[in-house]
């Protein structure tokens, strides 16, 4: 209420009927002076005005009434308190100057934002959809005016939001260059758009903006450029981009390999090799035998394609320099030094709890337990190369026979996942034989776990891959080269290999079909390529086994990664197709098309779909794709997946269940967990199993710091996998679980994030492919994929890692790993108390008992005063303890200094730098540290100390650390008597 308002009310008013009746005067300025009290009192009186409210607006149609605009703003106030929001904002927009816009009121902000909305979806309909609209100037002007009182008020942020949404790239232009910190609107802008701006065309629009603005700034922010132009796909730019820093001062070359590291988390293999391919380096592909040799390093493996005619202003030396820095740059591009420093990290780093695999083992009284075992073993080992408990129990594992043997083989891919250099040489005894004497399931699991090992990286091993799945003749052998060969090829858009998988589909066997299927689209994942699709959708439709069927179904989501509405046409005929399998397929389309987008409508078809499909299937599939594209924003998945969490429906709740474990992965989040909970003790056995692996998926390198109940779960996981009377599939559940929360080592994470924040493609082929473990064992290895190490690894210019240290700015118990288990203690013997018969008291209480008996009773009252003793004693030590652990959280430093590399996770990098006396400093400045940092040297020239390499724990038929190393040679001695 204004202070005018507050004045004429406390003259004594209590109703507008006098002033009402003043608009039936003749006298205009009668009308006039009604309509100025009527302004200042419609708040409070509005519903007696309400009944006038059509002489108002006749007031407002008559021209000649020269208070028109007055009876436009308080008849726009009126239907304001009515609820009739667009009538509203149609009288005040007549109302012109008299709304006054920087009053902060209700009613103006509740106009404007109909304003706004109303504005925005003309807009949108005539950028987005071409059409033809005629948008009021009134209407414009008031956003205008909008756009200015932010610039006053310096809220830069919310103009950026609103020219966004209502498509004003000049208005989002003034907002980045008119606000103080220009490099962080940009980035802030970015951010918006990658993560909110839901069609293609109109983010293309802003990105071509943005980097236009990054270009102007005195010092351009050329990583964030190179992000944009992988966006926008256009390779050459960043090749233009990345000679002219090699060419530049020492900071940029270094900053050149900060933009490196950041394109190859966040580009496909295809834009990669057409980096490289513009640079004019590109890497040596051996063949697959010499892979076993010693070559180490980035610089060994590469050639560079040197210009004929060098420019004559440069010299010998520096032609040479810029030569060696071309070298590290494809040593990063092509994966070598990424691939090796994160298995360092990982190998050197690992922390695994190994009395959870035994306990695993101990628990497995079938076979579908024992297959879960060696997966969870993978899982827990993933990437660290430590197959120690494969080779403690061979015995036991060789139990493992047909498609388990497969799923047994193909672990080691995940337990060697990145480890390239002796893969032919560690799996050889496994490989096809030109004898053929092998078994095909052992031969099969291994050149899947080849495509493992090179996934996403897999130049050097396609060779190979290709000739052993073109001269391979049983389909199980098939079926390991296909997928193997996919998911060495991932993203790689190579139309030979898709040709040659293509075949193997075409002999439509159900096995070989299956592989086929999925790596095809592998290989093709996002490109959108239309013969590709035709080809596969027409033989999905065509073929009679449903096994290819559901190979098929996630190749062709593959294909439609990341393409927003550009799949909407293949996502709506696969919708409406009559078999259930395809209908699965186009819901599985929907969430890769959108994956990480929030995208409301691809999330209301979802809904729709997983309450109105009279198929199972495919409602799991829809509830699971919601998941994929709420990943960027997994505290909104809880709220959209509650109610079908309670879902009458068990494979709706199942979906429900995974929906949450990938979108909230690694978070930790309560509101999850308390849906989860109690699915935990659903009555559906597969249901249970989803919960359990969500819940692992959520708690996935979280401490009881960050998350108290972790070990109220870990004990049920336990409890669970050694129950006798309960179900194998919610014990298979349980015991993945196991390998789960403890992956790689307990140092990694389960993202669709690198460590940079963009879109880790391989995550998001991983996750929806282990959601496929309901059909398929073997692909569960797929979730390895989306394990992401959290490191912070710092590099010199040769990119190697000197011996420095980071600080993290939290209480060293914040981040810890979670205790291991401790072994039970053995109880000891207790001596039973003898009885003491009814018989012996009577005779006590007559006075006539024996020796023996009066022996008896004191030995049974000294050791009841033994137990009350023994009691008091581990109450008192249990107090003292508690006490302990107070004084030591309160003597706990404030701060940590970390060893390079470090172990990071993805909350603790905000709290992370480098402390001020340090021999280094980061090139890149950003809040907090996390992934690799290159290190600028403050002391140049004096000697580095150089972290060495570190050996696998076992490869091959190399030595091998524990107990079964060969021990060392004793030193020199003399003999004397």
């Amino acid at each position: 209420m204004s202070v005018s308002t507050m004045n004429y009310n406390s003259a004594g008013i209590t109703s507008a009927a006098g002033v009402i009746s003043l608009l039936s005067e003749p006298q205009p300025e009668l009308k006039k002076f009604a309509l100025n009290k009527l302004n200042l009192i419609v708040h409070e009186f509005w519903a007696e005005i309400s009944d006038v409210v059509d002489k108002i607006e006749i007031l407002f149609e008559d021209e000649t009434f020269e208070e028109r605009e007055l009876s436009a703003l308080v008849a726009s106030k009126v239907y304001y308190h009515l609820g009739a929001y667009d009538d509203a904002l149609h009288y005040a927009l007549g109302a012109a100057s008299l709304l006054d816009l920087n009053q902060y009121s209700e009613y103006v902000d509740t106009v404007v934002a109909r304003a706004i909305d109303q504005y925005t979806g003309l807009r949108v309909k005539m950028v987005d959809g071409g059409e033809e609209v005629t948008i009021d100037k009134r209407l414009e002007q008031i956003v205008d005016k909008m756009f200015q009182r932010c610039f006053d008020d310096s809220r830069y942020k919310q103009a950026v939001g609103i020219a966004l949404e209502s498509r004003r790239y000049d208005m989002l232009e003034s907002a980045i260059m008119k606000s103080e910190d220009v490099a962080g609107m940009l980035s802030y802008s970015l951010n918006i758009a990658m993560s909110l701006l839901q069609t293609r065309t109109v983010r293309n629009k802003v990105l071509q903006l943005l980097v236009r603005l990054y270009t102007n700034l005195s010092t351009p922010d050329y990583t964030n450029m190179c992000q944009c132009h992988i966006y926008l796909n256009e390779p050459q730019t960043v090749v233009n981009i990345l000679n002219k820093l090699i060419s530049g001062n020492e900071e940029e070359q270094l900053m050149v390999f900060q933009i490196c590291f950041d394109v190859y988390e966040s580009a496909t293999q295809h834009f990669i090799d057409h980096v490289m391919e513009g640079l004019g380096v590109k890497p040596k592909k051996p063949a697959p035998a010499e892979e076993g040799g010693e070559k180490e390093g980035g610089e060994e493996g590469m050639e560079v394609d040197k210009p004929a005619d060098s420019e004559p202003v440069k010299t010998i030396a520096q032609d040479s320099a810029i030569d060696k820095k071309k070298e590290h740059v494809a040593s990063i591009l092509n994966g070598e030094v990424p691939i090796t420093l994160k298995s360092q990290f990982l190998i050197r780093k690992s922390s695994s709890d190994m009395l959870v695999l035994k306990n695993c083992k101990d628990s497995s009284r079938n076979a579908v337990c024992h297959t879960a075992t060696v997966i969870a073993n993978s899982f827990m080992h993933a990437g660290t190369t430590n197959n120690a408990f494969l080779r403690d129990n061979l015995e036991w594992l060789a139990k493992a026979t047909n498609w388990a043997k497969f799923t047994a083989t193909a672990s080691f891919g995940v337990i060697h996942h990145g480890h390239e250099t002796n893969a032919i040489k560690l799996m050889s005894s496994y490989l096809p034989k030109d004898s053929g004497s092998g078994s095909p399931y052992q031969e099969g699991g291994a050149l899947y776990a080849l495509g493992m090992i090179h996934a996403n990286h897999g130049a050097n091993i396609i060779p190979y891959l290709s000739e052993q799945l073109s001269s391979a003749t049983n389909d199980t052998v098939r079926h390991g080269g296909c997928l193997g060969l996919g998911l060495a090829a991932m993203t790689s858009h190579n139309a030979e290999i898709y040709e040659l998988l293509r075949n193997n589909l075409y002999l439509d066997e159900a096995v070989t079909g299956e592989a086929a299927g999925l790596a095809m689209g592998l290989v093709m994942m996002g490109s959108l390529d239309e013969d590709a699709l035709s080809e596969m959708i027409q033989y999905a439709q065509d073929t009679q086994h449903e096994k290819i069927l559901r190979g098929l179904a996630l190749g062709i989501a593959f294909v439609c990664y990341g393409q927003l509405e550009a799949a909407d046409p293949t996502i709506d005929s696969l919708s409406k197709d009559k078999d259930s399998v395809l209908r699965m397929c186009g819901m599985y389309c929907v969430g890769m098309s959108y994956a990480g987008t929030g995208n409301n409508n691809a999330i209301r078809r979802l809904l729709h779909v997983a309450v109105s499909d009279v198929n199972d299937d495919v409602r799991r599939a829809a509830v699971i794709s919601i998941g994929f594209i709420l990943f960027n924003a997994p505290e909104q998945c809880p709220n959209v997946v509650s109610l079908l969490a309670e879902s009458y429906n068990s494979h709706v709740r199942y979906g429900a269940a995974l929906a949450l474990g990938i979108s909230c992965a690694g978070s930790g989040m309560k509101e999850a967990l308390t849906i989860l909970e109690p699915m935990l003790n659903d009555p559906v056995n597969y249901v249970r199993q989803g919960a359990l692996l969500a819940t692992a998926m959520i708690l996935v390198q979280q401490n009881e710091q960050m998350c108290p109940k972790l070990k109220h779960f870990k004990d049920l996981f336990a409890k669970t996998m050694s129950d006798k009377h309960e179900d194998v599939m919610v014990k298979f559940g349980a015991i993945l679980s196991q390998g789960i929360i403890n992956a790689g080592g307990r140092n990694c994470t389960i993202s669709m994030r690198s460590q940079y924040g963009h879109t880790n493609i391989p995550s998001v082929a991983g996750l929806l492919v282990f959601t496929h473990t309901w059909f398929w064992f073997p692909l569960s290895h797929f979730l390895c994929l989306a394990f992401q190490p959290t490191y912070l690894i710092g590099l010199n210019s040769d990119l190697n890692m000197p011996k420095t240290k980071f600080r993290s700015c939290a209480r060293p118990s914040t981040y810890a790993y979670p205790p291991i288990l401790e072994a039970p203690k053995e109880k000891e013997k207790e001596k039973v108390s003898t009885a003491i018969l009814s018989t012996t008291v009577k005779k006590l209480a007559k006075g006539r008992a024996t020796p023996m008996d009066v022996d008896e009773e004191k030995q049974a009252e000294e050791k009841k005063k033994e137990e009350e003793k023994k009691k008091a004693e581990e109450e008192k030590k249990a107090e003292e303890e508690k006490k302990k652990e107070t004084e030591k959280k309160k003597d706990e430093p404030k701060f940590e200094l970390l060893e390079n590399p470090a172990r990071v996770l993805v909350d603790q990098r905000a709290v992370m730098d480098i402390p001020a006396d340090s021999r280094y400093s980061s090139v890149w400045n950003r809040n907090g540290l996390g992934g690799f940092v290159i290190l600028r040297d403050g002391k140049k020239g004096e000697t580095e100390e150089i972290i060495e390499v570190v050996k696998p724990a076992a490869s091959g038929d190399e030595s091998k650390d524990g107990d079964d190393a060969e021990a060392p040679p004793p030193e020199p001695f003399e003999y004397t008597e």
